[in-house]
C-alpha cells in the first residue's frame, strides 16, 4: 500500500494563496498582509513568509521596502513576455512529446482534455480542463528541465488563461484551437501543431490586455 504523502503548512498556505492569484480572488496589485492572512487561515506568520517567498521566486508575487509584499501586476508587455516564453516552451514539449511518445496515446490523452473543455460547466473547469490539455505535452516530452522551466512562469500563465476565460474567451474559437492542435498530432505534423499554439496563445494574450486596458 502507497504511504500518503502529507502536505506541509507551507505547501498549504502556498497552494491557497497561489490558487486565489490566478484565480484573481486576490486581485492584481492588491496588499497581501501577513497579519490578516494569520487571522483568516489560522496559522502563524513563519509558514505565511515562506509561503509568500515562494510566490515571490514564482513572480506571482512581488517586495517592496517600505510597501512590502503585493500581487504582481500586469501590464501589455509583461503579457507579451510571458506569452512569447510560454508559446516557445508548448511549441517545445509537444515537439518532443510527438517524438517521443506513441501518437494514439497522446490523441487519446488531448481528446479526453477537449470533451471536458466542451462539457465544463464553470469558468474554472473550462481554464482547468485547457491546462490539463497543455500538460499531456509535458507529461510526455521526457525533458525534466523543459517541465521545471515550465513550472516556473506556469502560475503567470495561468493568470492570463484566468483573464481569458473571465473576461472575453470565444468558447467556439478556443474549441477550434484546441481541435487544431490535436489535429496536428493525428497527422504528425509539428508544423500545424505549433501554428495552432501560436494562435491560441495570441487569443489569450490579446484578452488578457483587454481585460487588463479594462480595469485601468
Amino acid at each position: 500500500m502507497p504511504l500518503i504523502k502529507k502536505r506541509s503548512l507551507v505547501d498549504q498556505v502556498y497552494e491557497r494563496l497561489r490558487s486565489d492569484i490566478i484565480s484573481l480572488a486576490l486581485p492584481l496589485g492588491s496588499r497581501v498582509n501577513v497579519n490578516e492572512l494569520q487571522e483568516s487561515l489560522g496559522v502563524s506568520c513563519t509558514p505565511i513568509r515562506e509561503a509568500i517567498n515562494r510566490l515571490q521566486q514564482e513572480g506571482l508575487i512581488s517586495y517592496e521596502n517600505n510597501v512590502g509584499a503585493r500581487v504582481l501586476t500586469l501590464d501589455d508587455k509583461d503579457v507579451e513576455e510571458i506569452t512569447q516564453l510560454s508559446t516557445t516552451l508548448h511549441c517545445a514539449a509537444a515537439r518532443l512529446a510527438m517524438m517521443n511518445t506513441d501518437h494514439q496515446v497522446l490523441i487519446q490523452e488531448l481528446e479526453g482534455c477537449i470533451q471536458a473543455f466542451a462539457d465544463a460547466q464553470t469558468s474554472q473547469q473550462q481554464s482547468e480542463s485547457i491546462h490539463q490539455f497543455m500538460s499531456v505535452f509535458y507529461a510526455h516530452c521526457g525533458n525534466r528541465r523543459l517541465d521545471k522551466s515550465m513550472l516556473a512562469i506556469q502560475g503567470q500563465q495561468l493568470l492570463l488563461r484566468n483573464l481569458y476565460v473571465l473576461y472575453g474567451m470565444d468558447r467556439e474559437a478556443t474549441l477550434q484551437d484546441l481541435r487544431s492542435i490535436l489535429s496536428g498530432v493525428e497527422h504528425d505534423d509539428p508544423q500545424v501543431v505549433h501554428q495552432a499554439l501560436n494562435v491560441a496563445a495570441q487569443r489569450v494574450a490579446q484578452a488578457a490586455c483587454r481585460a487588463l486596458e479594462q480595469w485601468k
